[in-house]
Parts: structure tokens; C-alpha cells; sequence
């Protein structure tokens, strides 16, 4: 599927997106589902320079995990974990766009000011309804996630059933409404994010990413966060730690599909399979 190119002013600085790009993963808390993308103030720098060596032009961090089961924090709690990386990272990679992962107001305000030009929101803004509207204030792009309605983290596997078999059209609809009403909040950048592994069973988040090109409809970039996530390593009986090739190879099917961004742990993989993709673009064209 053809790539369509996009821009994005993140905190005053244009990102101009001309192919997909990799957002990279790192984690300030301590209980993220996946081990490898935890960190602290104290080791992101690492982390980050290496991700934006490996080509993340984007990395966001969060300070709230939100695997099936987990549980809210406060926002204090949540600001002092993430602010302290979020200014670390800056610091360490001052080209690379920061993303401050939060559905609090006051969180994606410190962030901001510690050097995020982009917020990565679960709750579609459901959580605060300060959110949307600090936002659009800051005049950041915002990424709208699709989670059911009135589920949290610690309850959206009970909704699995409420979408039938049209979870597609479910999410299709949500999306599209949400950004036609925060469009009008004034949040001019929106990517929009199906939600994998977000009350979703295993059947219907294959027919999200089998469907995922239909997302581009609504005329905004589409992110793909199904970095080792458990819809990938459960049918394999693996473990989130064995996943990255089976990662891998969804990243370039999501690619195929019209992926416009890639939410990864593993940013020189994502950038590979980003390569990889361009080649059969290549071949495509020349083949038409």
C-alpha cells in the first residue's frame, strides 16, 4: 500500500515523515510487560542515543503500565517516574522527538515542558477530561488509542464480546468520531492507534491487523503497537522475551497494510523491517 507522507509540529519542531517511521518503547515503571523496555533516569540516556542511532525518530516513554490486568496510578506518582526520563532522554537525544505516554493533564503538561512534543494516550481522553484540551493548548500531536468504552486496563478482557463480529467497524467508528470531536478541541496532528492487545481476544486483533489498511481511511496516520505483545507470542506458547522475530514479521505486515508508524522495542529490527518494506515498494512500482 502506497505510503502517504505526513508532518507532524511536535512542540515547535516539524517532523516531516516521508516513509513509516519507528517509535521506539522504554518504559519508567517497574512492572511493564516487558522487561527489556524498563529503565530510570539513570539509564536512559543509553538507551535513547541508542535508539535514535538505530532510527527511531520518535520515543516514548511512559510511566504507567498498562498490560492486561493493570491497575491505575496516581498522577503525582506517575510524573515523578516519567519526568525525570523524559528530560534524560532530551538530554541524551535532543533530535529525537519525545513522547510523554499518559492520560493525565498534568502529566502531559510537565512533559512537555521537560521536552515531549507529543503525547500517547490509552483512554482516548476518557480518563481526564482535562486531557484533550491541555492538548490542544500545548499544540502537540496527539496519538488517539481505541481501548472499550468504560473498561481500564484492569477490566478490558471482560469486553471482548461486546463488538461481535465486527470489531473492524467497532473501532473504525470510534476512531473516525474521536478525531472529527478533538479536532474541533483544536488538536490539529492526530495518529490513530487500534489498540492491539486493548480488550481485544486474539481472533479479533488479527482481523484488526489483517483490516488495518481500512484505518487509513479516516485520513490520519495509523500507528501498529504489536511489539511482542501477547497476541503474538501466545499462539506461539513463547514468551514476550523469545518474540522479536515473530515481531518482526508482523511489523512487515503491518507495513504491507498501511502501517504509518511502528510502536517497537526493538528499533533497529522496526528500521529493517521499514527497509525491507521500501524494497518491495520498489519492486512494486517497477513492476506496475
Amino acid at each position: 500500500m502506497p505510503f502517504q507522507p505526513f508532518s507532524l509540529n511536535c512542540n515547535g519542531c516539524l517532523l516531516t515523515v516521508e516513509k513509516p517511521l519507528v517509535m521506539g518503547i522504554l518504559n519508567a515503571t517497574p512492572d511493564s510487560f516487558y522487561a527489556g523496555s524498563r529503565t530510570d533516569a539513570q539509564q536512559v540516556g543509553g538507551a535513547a542515543g541508542a535508539m535514535w542511532e538505530a532510527g527511531a525518530k520518535v520515543i516514548d516513554i511512559g510511566g504507567m503500565s498498562s498490560r492486561p490486568g493493570a491497575e491505575l496510578i496516581g498522577v503525582q506518582e506517575e510524573i515523578d517516574r516519567v519526568i525525570p526520563v523524559i528530560q534524560a532522554a532530551h538530554e541524551a537525544a535532543p533530535d529525537a522527538v519525545i513522547s510523554c505516554d499518559t492520560i493525565y493533564a498534568a502529566t502531559a503538561r510537565a512533559a512537555v515542558a521537560a521536552g515531549a512534543g507529543m503525547i500517547n494516550d490509552i483512554s482516548a481522553g476518557r480518563f481526564d477530561r482535562d486531557l484533550l484540551p491541555t492538548v490542544a493548548t500545548l499544540n502537540v500531536p496527539y496519538v488517539l488509542m481505541h481501548m472499550p468504552t468504560d473498561a481500564t486496563p484492569a477490566t478490558m478482557q471482560e469486553h471482548t464480546k461486546e463488538y461481535g463480529d465486527k470489531v473492524v467497524t467497532h473501532v473504525w467508528d470510534f476512531l473516525a468520531e474521536r478525531v472529527i470531536a478533538i479536532r474541533r478541541m483544536g488538536v490539529n496532528d492526530i495518529i490513530v492507534d487500534p489498540g492491539f492487545g486493548f480488550g481485544k481476544s486474539l481472533k479479533q486483533n488479527y482481523e484488526l491487523l489483517r483490516n488495518l489498511h481500512a484505518f487509513r481511511h479516516i485520513g490520519v496516520p495509523v500507528l501498529a503497537g504489536i511489539s511482542r505483545k501477547g497476541m503474538i507470542y501466545k499462539p506461539l506458547k513463547s514468551s514476550a522475551e523469545e518474540s522479536l522475530p515473530a515481531t518482526t514479521a508482523l511489523h512487515l505486515y503491518a507495513l504491507q497494510q498501511g502501517a504509518s508508524v511502528l510502536r517497537a522495542h526493538d528499533v533497529k529490527e522496526a528500521v529493517h523491517a521499514v527497509k525491507l518494506w521500501q524494497l518491495l515498494e520498489e519492486a512494486r512500482v517497477l513492476g506496475d
